[in-house]
């Protein structure tokens, strides 16, 4: 078992929301924090038939209790009437709450406000560096992806499972699509877009959609946590730049198994698609955990160059480069954003080089590993 890094309030201290794919670990992380909690699991028929039809019976069954106790409820987007009831009981009984889910659409849909603020969010996602420590293995991270189950063991078949019960679980049962072979046409046309700008058009024209449908498909990728969209970089640009987002999966196994890739080799462009979607989940989930709330953007002018990785305003360019010898060419994009934006405090490249260097004109090349390290340290922001 691996000890995730995450830090959550102490028992009974807060209200919060844990969201997170699923199989991410969310359910084994909060029974080892919150051993001695209530719980309320929505995966178990009798008690989701049971607080379906009544979900009073929550603030009937707390009431009869003389203490105030700490409860976690699992899939909590499962019965997101629950919601009145806790905001009830987190106000007018003093009663704290774990809230577990792998998505926060229906819940959104019946309650925007999510408890007025009064509760905390965390996302958990796939395994980074602290957690893997020995076990870290960039070739089978890059072929498994990042989930705790399968980052050692890969199975083909656990992972049909795991995209069939996505579908079934959180898209048929909610409703979500009218037609669900469609959907799971796009869910592979998407997946051939990862670590790419999303052009709507060209994947509705694919998929025999509408855009506007095209577009809510996406909406439900985001919403149920499988991807997240990268902004670009628009602030007091001299030349014209690229404008749409670009997509990132939260796990590449799982997009491996969509596009159905096969074994990653070294020096390939898809292994290098690859690196670039870890190195952003590295990024994204050190900004997030170690609560630096930063905004991550990517750049790219009409002419093509580009650089992968902008954290907040241009504190530190970062660029992707799944390649053992950095040279000129690897180089354009980091160089094209000096001469746009001269106030970029660093540029990094994180490639698989042997030794870290530095060019003469500032630009800082780092092995991956110890990239990591020191971005995990706090080094880079």
């Amino acid at each position: 078992m691996y000890k995730r890094i995450i830090t959550l309030p102490d028992p009974g201290t807060e209200t919060f929301f844990l969201w997170g794919p699923r199989q991410t670990g969310k359910s084994t992380l909060l029974k080892e924090r919150y051993a001695d909690a209530i719980w309320i699991d929505l995966l178990k028929a009798d008690t989701y038939r049971r607080y379906i039809q009544r979900p009073e019976l929550l603030r009937e069954e707390l009431d009869a209790r003389s203490d105030c106790p700490f409860v976690v409820i699992d899939e909590i987007q499962k019965v997101p009437h629950f919601l009145d009831e806790v905001h009830w009981l987190h106000e007018n009984r003093n009663v704290r709450f774990a809230l577990c889910g792998s998505s926060a659409r229906k819940v959104k849909r019946g309650h925007a406000n999510l408890l007025g603020g009064r509760a905390l969010r965390f996302e958990l996602g796939g395994l980074v560096l602290p957690e893997l420590q020995n076990d870290w293995n960039l070739n089978e991270l890059l072929n498994n992806g990042y989930l705790p189950k399968w980052v050692k063991s890969p199975n083909r078949r656990a992972m049909a499972g795991y995209v069939g019960d996505y579908l079934k679980e959180e898209i048929a049962a909610e409703g979500l699509v009218q037609n669900l072979p469609t959907f799971s046409e796009f869910l592979s046309m998407a997946a051939l877009c990862d670590t790419e700008s999303v052009n709507f058009s060209n994947i509705a024209r694919d998929c025999g959609v509408s855009t506007v449908t095209a577009k809510n498909y996406f909406n439900i990728l985001e919403d149920t946590l499988l991807i997240r969209f990268l902004p670009s970089y628009l602030k007091r640009p001299k030349r014209r730049p690229h404008k749409s987002p670009k997509l990132y999966f939260f796990d590449v196994g799982v997009v491996n198994f969509l596009a159905r890739r096969g074994t990653l080799e070294a020096r390939s462009s898809l292994y290098g698609k690859a690196f670039e979607n870890y190195c952003y989940h590295e990024l994204a989930t050190y900004n997030d955990t170690m609560e630096r709330f930063e905004q991550l953007y990517y750049w790219r002018l009409s002419t093509g160059a580009e650089v992968d990785f902008i954290v907040g305003d241009m504190r530190v360019a970062i660029e992707a480069k799944a390649a053992a010898g950095i040279h000129d060419g690897h180089l354009k994009g980091l160089r094209e954003l000096k001469k746009e934006y001269p106030e970029c405090e660093r540029r990094i490249v994180v490639s698989l080089e042997p030794v870290a260097r530095k060019t003469r004109d500032g630009i800082e090349i780092y092995p991956v590993r110890e990239f990591l390290e020191k971005l995990w340290d706090g080094a880079f922001w």
